[in-house]
């Protein structure tokens, strides 16, 4: 029997990403959605910005009190909606990693092989995949080619069959992306005590997530739960 192909969009983002950014955690994120609903995501979400009259880049580090309203009615939007599924790879105690060790010195290797388990359990044959990256510097067409050949090499996938499109974009012309940037802003804000500010708006939308989700938004999700999905990966080097 024949099983139909699907053409799935994937759109990622990453928070705390740099290997001296003085950071305890990394976090690389992505929402998929069919693409023949994206369309129609996309115009929702922006009908939601302007029911609340936001004409700006929706961000997490924009999250305050007189727009509490705009972002708990976006997280509703994403748990509501069954076509979108949300998954992210967290990495604590940044600094104990030992990249002579484990990633062949190399901060760069380290962090493609954290894109590959993050998108693993969300590219499945037959279906066909366009990833597309917040383009944030200049590298970005580099990290492009190499997670493109990280991801065709991991799957066999030296045609394109598997994933047929990987490019950047500009996240201020997707709001997809910018849910993404939403959502890992709560995971990283979850795992960083130290800006953690009770009874802030950041930590009000972080606990409505948490209770949408249904937990605490630590440690790990069972993989079967594919709407709200995060795995947290702790560096060998931490558990000594």
């Amino acid at each position: 029997m024949n099983i139909p192909r699907e053409l799935i969009n994937i759109y990622c983002d990453e928070s705390c990403h740099l290997e001296r950014d003085g950071e305890p955690v990394m976090l690389i994120g992505a929402i998929s959605c069919p693409d023949n609903e994206v369309k129609q995501s996309h115009q929702e979400l922006l009908e939601i910005m302007r029911k609340h009259r936001a004409a700006w880049e929706l961000k997490w580090v924009k999250v305050n009190r007189p727009r509490i309203a705009l972002y708990k009615e976006l997280v509703d939007y994403f748990f509501d909606n069954p076509k979108l599924k949300f998954r992210a790879w967290i990495v604590e105690n940044k600094s104990a990693l030992n990249h002579e060790f484990f990633n062949q010195g190399s901060h760069d290797s380290f962090y493609y092989k954290m894109y590959f388990y993050m998108l693993k359990p969300l590219l499945q044959r037959p279906n066909r995949y366009h990833i597309y990256l917040d383009k944030k510097d200049t590298r970005s067409a580099v990290k492009v080619r190499e997670l493109g050949e990280v991801l065709r090499n991991a799957n066999y996938d030296r045609s394109g069959l598997l994933v047929s499109r990987l490019q950047t974009v500009e996240s201020h012309d997707v709001p997809l992306l910018q849910l993404v940037d939403l959502l890992i802003g709560a995971l990283a804000y979850r795992h960083r005590p130290a800006v953690m500010k009770i009874g802030g708006a950041k930590y009000e939308l972080m606990q409505h997530i948490a209770h949408r989700y249904g937990g605490d938004l630590v440690g790990n999700t069972p993989p079967w739960d594919t709407k709200f999905n995060f795995y947290t990966f702790t560096p060998q080097d931490a558990l000594r």
